[in-house]
């Protein structure tokens, strides 16, 4: 099981919000790149990078902070991004700065023939995130509900050939009450691409839990508030991981 430390960008800083809301800010850092460097030295084999401006704006609004982040990490460790990105020309710059992986959120929602064109150009960098609530994927930041499923969407996503899958539960996010296992099971089960978990965790219990279930296909899980709070230590959960998969 791949953990992933997640940092999100607003106005420059790293920040954590409680389920999406941009006025329940925390900042933890005004500069991301040490950030970044903390956790590439505690032992992160990817980062996961929100632009959360660009994803309420539509468009790219961080870039600076994210390029001193690749600046930063070099090619280490494989960096990916979402937040704000509508179009192929951001994503072939973005690749061109040294990102690894770009996730389509809204777009992929919104716009599907882009995410189609965007996964035919860029093979194998292309990750969808679905964030739901209820079974039902929001957009725009999280701040307009759609009628669409969420294992409806992932299907047809699959066929497009993306690299695989991102599920928030926007109901858990940033509240540290537990990730939502149950609903990411049933999401990779009904899928042959890996699902990355994301929303809610709070401790290592729900490191283990995961890792119990990581055969159904769930790759990895994104770490938010619960490495800057401290109720994870984010080397000692990757190592459990690690012993719990056979990878120690």
């Amino acid at each position: 099981m791949l953990l992933i430390p997640a940092i999100d960008l607003k106005d420059g800083h790293c920040v954590r919000l409680k389920q999406g809301d941009m006025k329940q800010t925390t900042t933890f850092s005004e500069d991301p790149a040490a950030m970044a460097r903390r956790w590439v030295n505690a032992g992160a084999r990817r980062l996961h990078l929100v632009d959360l401006n660009g994803a309420f704006a539509g468009k790219p609004v961080n870039e600076g902070a994210i390029k001193a982040i690749l600046a930063e990490v070099g090619d280490r460790i494989p960096v990916q991004l979402g937040g704000g990105i509508r179009d192929l020309d951001t994503i072939e710059r973005y690749l061109d700065d040294g990102l690894s992986f770009i996730i389509v959120g809204t777009a992929a929602v919104k716009s599907p023939g882009f995410l189609r064109d965007a996964c035919s150009a860029f093979g194998g960098h292309i990750i969808v995130g679905l964030d739901a609530r209820d079974g039902k994927v929001a957009t725009n930041g999280w701040s307009k509900l759609s009628g669409h499923e969420v294992v409806d969407l992932a299907q047809k996503f699959e066929d497009y050939g993306v690299e695989g899958v991102i599920y928030t539960d926007i109901g858990r996010d940033g509240m540290l009450q537990g990730i939502n296992v149950e609903a990411t099971v049933k999401l990779a089960q009904a899928l042959s691409i890996p699902v990355i978990a994301s929303g809610g965790l709070r401790g290592i219990a729900d490191v283990e839990e995961l890792c119990a279930v990581e055969d159904q296909g769930i790759s990895g899980l994104i770490c938010g508030r619960a490495i800057y709070t401290g109720d994870l230590d984010f080397a000692t959960a990757q190592a459990r991981a690690d012993e719990l998969n056979g990878a120690a």
